[in-house]
């Protein structure tokens, strides 16, 4: 099943609620308030976008979240790399770090995702 689109403004609602889940709806109101300069009735309206699209659920007056931090990067990541470069990850890659020091741990970081992919791959 494909993880369903999250808009800017409702990802940076996301990022609050997946720091905090479950939540009250009052509290996330509360805290969209303070941290987005939302009114309550902008919150109450993402949540029922996000719950028809199946991204989030209200129930009993608590909100948790239906799509994890990690999903929602993952697809954002491959949409980013299927729109702006044609689906190469050796593009993005390039454009990424083209003008932009990786630290050593960084490279590091990067090289151990690639043997994992290849180990999970070739076994």
């Amino acid at each position: 099943m494909d993880t369903p689109k999250i808009f800017e403004s409702e990802y940076r609602f996301c990022e609050i609620l997946w720091d905090c889940q479950p939540v009250s709806s009052g509290e996330l109101v509360r805290l969209c308030g303070q941290k987005l300069g939302w009114k309550k009735s902008t919150t109450y309206t993402v949540i029922k976008r996000l719950g028809e699209r199946g991204v989030v659920r209200l129930e009993n007056g608590v909100v948790t979240a239906l799509v994890s931090r990690e999903e929602a990067q993952r697809s954002e990541g491959r949409q980013l790399v299927d729109r702006v470069f044609g689906g190469s990850l050796p593009g993005f890659v390039a454009a990424f770090t083209s003008g932009r020091v990786l630290t050593a741990q960084e490279a590091a970081e990067i090289r151990r995702l690639i043997d994992e992919y290849e180990e999970e791959r070739h076994g």
